[in-house]
């Protein structure tokens, strides 16, 4: 895929307003103020396709860009206290709305800070895409936070922190040197050359 050609479709802040799914989607999770805006426009070379706030909760929408035959879909952060009981009650419904509404989800990027154990929310966001078989891998953010022996520290511990650590693809990521950027785009690549061949295969029929 071009990933220059990469268009930003439209938010939506209320669950009653998401379109159906008709591409494959591939998602991006995470806690606020762990990177997600920073890294989805480091793959996109990018400065702001997606908005990129020093303010923990300032994604409270559910962001779509679109690529060829597919859907990649920034989710509102996470596990901001701060965050008002309504708004709360907001992000739930949607992110509920999100993966149970029958999406062709292929893939989630489930984003954590390297430099620190995952929070309970992200263990509790790990276990929900494992208990509903939803594709993920993990992507470590601020990994120029950090020294080559803290960096390979942190990978082994995160094989006993994350739930099924051991059997999940962790691809650490920095916004600073794009380390992590050419892997995800792989998979991406992938994930849309077999949607392709699928879409193809069923016209056939």
């Amino acid at each position: 895929m071009n990933y220059n050609k990469v268009k930003f479709e439209t938010s939506y802040g209320v669950s009653a307003q998401l379109p159906k799914s008709e591409w494959v989607e591939i998602a991006f999770s995470g806690r606020s103020n762990v990177g997600k805006s920073t890294l989805i426009n480091k793959i996109f070379n990018r400065k702001q396709l997606a908005r990129v706030s020093s303010m923990p909760g300032k994604t409270v929408t559910i962001n779509f860009f679109s690529l060829e035959n597919v859907r990649f879909v920034d989710l509102p952060g996470y596990g901001y206290a701060k965050v008002a009981k309504t708004e709360k009650s907001r992000w739930a419904d949607l992110m509920e709305h999100y993966f149970n509404s029958e999406r062709n989800i292929q893939l989630v990027c489930q984003l954590i800070d390297m430099r620190h154990p995952p929070t309970k929310d992200d263990v509790m966001m790990v276990n929900f895409l494992i208990d509903n078989e939803i594709p993920f891998i993990v992507v470590l953010t601020k990994k120029d936070k950090l020294s080559k022996k803290q960096q390979a520290e942190r990978l082994e511990a995160f094989k006993r922190e994350i739930p099924c650590g051991e059997d999940i693809m962790m691809i650490p990521f920095s916004s600073q040197t794009g380390d992590g950027v050419d892997e995800l785009r792989a998979i991406f690549d992938e994930l849309a050359e077999e949607a392709l061949n699928n879409s193809e295969e069923n016209e056939e029929i």
